[in-house]
């Protein structure tokens, strides 16, 4: 299972999910343009000495991206889904994809996953922090396919 960022912009979120990554043994995709440099202090700082633990893999784009899942399924996360993650059935090999914080995906990419799913949360509140969204969907994920680590 791996976590992929579609565009991010905060650079303590990427170092979170990072380190998520890195506990849980899942490899994090990033895809191009993120809202700051790579190199950003800001990233090793949150994702401390676990960095040098995850596979990180970073692509120009989202086509690009696309190119490198095989038959991998793409399993976005958003708000806009009335379909809940905790009756979902994960598959050992999905891509968790999770949107830029500002916006979310574009339609096109919506339309590209081949699942889209919501973690049910109370309705007066609008999102839950990236970081915070990809750590309950992973271990969901990882819990329904057996692989949580040991």
């Amino acid at each position: 299972m791996r976590i992929a960022l579609f565009e991010p912009e905060i650079a303590g979120n990427v170092g979170a999910v990072l380190r998520l990554g890195a506990c849980m043994g899942a490899g994090v995709d990033l895809i191009e343009p993120m809202g700051f440099a790579w190199d950003d202090r800001r990233v090793r700082r949150t994702a401390m000495d676990y960095i040098d633990h995850v596979e990180v893999t970073r692509h120009a784009g989202f086509d690009a991206f696309r190119e490198t899942i095989g038959g991998a399924r793409l399993v976005l996360f958003t708000t806009k889904s009335s379909a809940s993650a905790y009756e979902f059935a994960f598959r050992a090999d999905d891509i968790l994809l999770f949107g830029k914080e500002s916006a979310g995906v574009p339609a096109a990419v919506s339309e590209a996953c081949d699942a889209r799913v919501r973690i049910p949360m109370r309705p007066q509140v609008r999102s839950m922090n990236l970081a915070t969204s990809a750590a309950l969907a992973l271990g969901e994920g990882l819990r329904q396919t057996g692989s949580l680590p040991g």
